[in-house]
């Protein structure tokens, strides 16, 4: 017979999981402190981009294999949920101005590296990139474009997660906020997928330290411009990208910065991010701003994601997704549950060999 499961934390990853745990057969309990609706995750802000090539400049190859994993299950998923989610696999459009072709030198060094070597990627040049980007014309000489990769509606998402979790007879407690503490291990095995929430509990044991990384993200409705797949304009600072969802509706984001700080987003910020987005074109500038959030990525020291066990109490830790949430939270919660399974059946195993992320015993 299969454990009872409690699941703290109802963000993207924990109800992926609680998605795979309740469909093979685990009687599943959650607890998230925000509303089905998701406002309180870092999904909710997210772009929610499957993008694992573009990626590869500052993701690890252990990040990108398991974007690449989860990719095809994004596929799956999206299928068998009861409401609409947008999904496209149209590709990543990179593009820079004339100033920065330095710039792009270093991307595709770095999409070489990330991808074994090979350009798996073709180079666009400015007919190309009409051809494909109308609204583009004329303002971009070359562009990399990555095929395959794609995006979701981040929010389509999490509700549609939410719906399938109510049909599969999850018992779901939102606005419910919990601790390990709340538990004890004759409950059955508790899994804790709170992101950033869980960094004292985290933090009290074992080696890597997570630590939250600040981002900025923009809405804009722009019924003036319409772009075919999320483009990344290659910037000295960072690289803006501009994730098109429906209706108009455009998500630009950029900034990663070294702080915990979840207050409004700073006038430089957003005159940089504004500034970036004019330059990919002018008729942004008539966009209506919609939000200017700020969230937390959960980050560890290494910017892998890992899974803990302390099979004592019962207890499995699995965080560090860092800006890779959507990307990567299929593969993610399939290794965990796989490793539950090998655990249930009293085996310690040191890896998930599927996916090769590793198992670390909690200190």
């Amino acid at each position: 017979m299969k454990p009872a499961i409690t699941l703290l934390g109802g963000g993207l990853l924990g109800r992926v999981l609680a998605l795979f745990l309740a469909e093979n057969g685990y009687a599943v309990t959650l607890y998230d402190r925000g509303s089905a609706d998701g406002d309180g995750a870092a999904a909710y802000v997210a772009a929610a981009m499957l993008a694992p090539m573009a990626e590869a400049v500052d993701a690890t190859p252990q990040v990108i294999a398991l974007g690449k994993q989860s990719l095809p299950m994004w596929e799956a998923i999206i299928d068998r949920l009861p409401e609409k989610v947008m999904m496209q696999q149209a590709g990543s459009l990179i593009v820079w101005h004339p100033q920065d072709k330095d710039l792009s030198t270093r991307f595709a060094q770095h999409l070489r590296h990330g991808n074994g070597g090979r350009e798996d990627w073709e180079n666009w040049d400015a007919a190309q990139i009409a051809a494909h980007e109308a609204q583009l014309a004329g303002r971009f000489a070359h562009g990399f474009y990555l095929p395959g990769e794609g995006q979701l509606d981040n929010r389509q998402t999490l509700s549609a997660l939410a719906a399938a979790l109510r049909q599969r007879g999850v018992t779901c407690h939102w606005h419910s906020e919990r601790a390990l503490t709340d538990f004890a291990p004759q409950d059955g095995w508790l899994i804790d997928c709170r992101g950033y929430g869980a960094k004292q509990d985290w933090n009290a044991h074992g080696t890597s330290r997570l630590r939250g990384i600040r981002g900025e993200v923009a809405r804009v409705y722009a019924p003036e411009i319409s772009l075919n797949r999320p483009v990344r304009l290659l910037h000295p600072r960072y690289p803006l990208y501009i994730a098109p969802k429906e209706n108009h509706v455009f998500v630009i984001g950029a900034t990663q910065i070294e702080s915990e700080d979840l207050s409004q987003v700073s006038v430089r910020s957003s005159l940089e991010l504004m500034s970036a987005l004019y330059a990919v074109h002018p008729a942004f500038g008539e966009a209506r701003v919609l939000e200017f959030l700020t969230q937390l990525r959960p980050t560890l020291d290494h910017h892998d994601p890992e899974i803990r066990v302390d099979t004592q109490r019962q207890i499995m830790s699995v965080n560090g997704l860092f800006r890779h949430g959507f990307m990567i939270a299929p593969a993610v919660a399939a290794a965990a549950m796989r490793l539950l399974a090998q655990l249930h059946a009293g085996q310690m195993p040191q890896r998930d060999e599927a996916s090769g992320l590793p198992l670390i015993q909690a200190a």
